[in-house]
């Protein structure tokens, strides 16, 4: 049995600072890093409900063209766009695969880490967090409330699985041609990576209570009809059924825990 001990959440999140790059998550302590206007909420962005982006300054490849948002793209295409650009991606739906990936990673990181570290978690309803699609990465995302909830595997299905990953997808493969089960496969595999980079930190820290109560929580995760069949998880090592295409781009190769033991040929 893990011993939980509840934290009390402080406005500030602090407890994730030390784990950096995917686990931090700013709150309205913080306030939004762009003072030109408010960022859309994921939730917005999910149903396609703002244009309230301003034009970036990156110039899209003639082969992007396939991105049928006319005018300035909405959030979710504008991060497609971005993610094709960096990668030089030769297909929009490759892109739109790893902005995916990028951005559960970021949802699950958040989650779990405060789970893992609090023994609760903030309310990461899309109402509540305000993403800037044109920033770098790890995902920007602003918390503009801490609003405290049960740390445990049932809440966080219900934040991170229903109330992110579900509207995420669908609203993806209403633009993009991509398989359910390769999203549901970027899922799995940002939710092991977000679990394996905490127990790093926790061992690394001496906080093997840390990491007991991440690994009974990944545990519990993957037992979810949507994720327990997306593939093999083995301690903190994870083997996907699925590809999430980064091998298409140039130079890619095949990721750690991708199906593939290398690139597949035409």
């Amino acid at each position: 049995m893990v011993l939980l001990l509840l934290v009390e959440l402080d406005p500030a999140l602090t407890a994730l600072r030390p784990l950096g790059g995917f686990f931090v998550l700013r709150t309205v302590v913080d306030g939004p890093r762009d003072p030109a206007g408010p960022l859309p909420t994921l939730a917005q962005t999910y149903d396609g409900t703002t244009s309230d982006v301003r034009p970036g300054a990156l110039d899209f490849p003639e082969s992007l063209d396939l991105l049928d948002s006319p005018g300035f793209p909405d959030p979710l295409d504008l991060r497609v766009r971005k993610v094709a650009t960096a990668l030089r991606a030769p297909q929009p739906r490759i892109a739109a695969s790893v902005a995916h990936l990028g951005l559960a990673a970021r949802l699950w990181s958040a989650a779990l880490g405060c789970a893992a570290l609090y023994g609760r978690i903030p309310d990461l309803a899309p109402r509540l967090l305000r993403w800037d699609a044109d920033a770098g990465a790890p995902d920007d995302l602003w918390l503009t409330e801490v609003r405290p909830l049960p740390g445990d595997a049932a809440t966080l299905v219900d934040v991170v699985l229903h109330g992110h990953l579900e509207p995420l997808a669908a609203a993806l493969r209403a633009r993009h041609r991509l398989p359910e089960g390769l999203l549901w496969g970027n899922a799995a595999s940002a939710l092991a990576g977000a679990a394996r980079e905490l127990d790093r930190w926790a061992r690394a820290h001496g906080r093997t209570d840390t990491a007991a109560r991440a690994r009974a929580l990944t545990d519990g995760l993957f037992a979810h009809p949507l994720l327990r069949d997306s593939g093999t998880l083995t301690g903190t090592a994870f083997r996907r059924r699925s590809c999430c295409l980064y091998y298409r781009v140039p130079g890619g190769g095949v990721c750690g825990d991708c199906c593939f033991t290398r690139a597949p040929t035409a």
